[in-house]
């Protein structure tokens, strides 16, 4: 159980109330209620801090409503519990949300919801949390954010005429948030090709962006029975930090992502969505293309990604990149600081559903031993 204690803030200087725990974890997410599971099993005094309202927040409101996942049901349940769904199916965001929410009920993991984390700093040889006036304090700091951080977008949107609808692809929903016309979307990733597949139904679609290549087989393809095993263990025991290979790819996946999985090139060209270079700048309230070409279009859809936020994080344990330093989550520089969830934290696999489960485990075993 958790203890209560006083506690001088620093900036208000009044005393207010400290919870404190052994362990906290910070992210509510696939990677934090992993942790979860196996911090649950040691029997020790933990909390889950999230964000959001409602477990799989992110899922839900961060998702169009059309998103499918790339890894059939079979490889996307968490410790303990297998996804429930037929194992050679894609679920939907929304299933995975649900499934998240149920996985914390059916384990009777201490989530707490609606805890925007606001700093992360040390006190001592202890850490301190703050999520607005409230305050927690542990011995050890479990960062489950995971990958997605702020929506990146390019300085230049801000110069496009305000009568066009312009968004990034996790505020995307469904093509009835668009303007009658155009709609360029910018980044050919898998958020780009899938959207654009969605939207050329209704309105002329252009897709900007560097071409990634694309994943040779038809995920749906009866041959995925044969295939799926056999790169689900090649993400997960040959493209790690720990083989040449995979230290090798690692660098090109944190920078250009996965190539497209689910849409191909003939689809995209079958549905009439036009490939073009990158979108650079803006003209006149228009897209400018790396070619000159000015876009007039109605709408403008930023498939760009997104970029980690660790500003909250007041702990010196990030290097020149600043990305987080450590080995295979554990955070050598800042006992009992680990990082769980991050893409290619330790495998391809790592901020996959399925995935994420060996490096949670990893962590509460080290969790145990310090």
């Amino acid at each position: 159980m958790a203890t209560q204690e006083a506690a001088i803030d620093s900036n208000s200087e009044a005393v207010s109330s400290t919870e404190t725990f052994d362990t906290i974890v910070i992210g509510g997410g696939q990677a934090g209620l992993s942790v979860g599971y196996y911090l649950k099993k040691q029997g020790r005094p933990f909390v889950i801090l999230d964000a959001n309202e409602r477990i799989g927040g992110s899922w839900r409101t961060r998702t169009w409503n059309s998103l499918r996942l790339f890894t059939p049901a079979r490889y996307n349940g968490l410790p303990g519990w297998s996804f429930p769904a037929s194992g050679w199916s894609y679920p939907t965001a929304r299933e995975t949300a649900d499934y998240l929410e149920a996985y914390a009920a059916r384990f009777d993991l201490p989530v707490r919801t609606g805890m925007a984390v606001t700093r992360l700093a040390k006190d001592g040889d202890r850490y301190v949390v703050d999520c607005g006036e409230r305050r927690f304090a542990a011995d050890c700091i479990v960062v489950a954010t995971g990958f997605y951080g702020k929506p990146s977008m390019p300085d230049f949107a801000s110069e496009l005429d305000p009568r066009i609808v312009q968004m990034h692809s996790s505020d995307y929903k469904d093509p009835s948030q668009l303007n009658p016309g155009g709609v360029l979307l910018v980044g050919a990733g898998n958020s780009g090709a899938d959207i654009g597949m969605e939207v050329s139904a209704t309105h002329r679609t252009w897709l900007s962006g560097r071409d990634k290549g694309q994943f040779p087989l038809r995920i749906e393809h009866p041959l995925r029975r044969l295939v799926v095993p056999i790169l689900w263990f090649v993400a997960s025991h040959v493209l790690t930090v720990k083989t040449p290979i995979g230290r090798k790819v690692r660098p090109h996946v944190l920078e250009d992502g996965a190539p497209l999985i689910r849409v191909k090139s003939q689809d995209l060209l079958a549905a009439g969505v036009e490939r073009v270079g990158k979108t650079v700048g803006a003209r006149d309230g228009l897209p400018v293309l790396e070619d000159g070409r000015v876009m007039d279009v109605a709408n403008v859809i930023w498939c760009t990604g997104f970029r980690q936020d660790f500003s909250w994080i007041d702990v010196p344990v990030f290097g020149e990149d600043s990305e987080p330093m450590h080995e295979h989550g554990v955070c050598d520089s800042e006992p009992g600081l680990y990082f769980v969830g991050l893409d290619f934290l330790y495998s391809f696999t790592s901020e996959n559903v399925g995935g994420v489960g060996r490096d949670a485990r990893h962590i509460a075993k080290h969790i145990a031993s310090s």
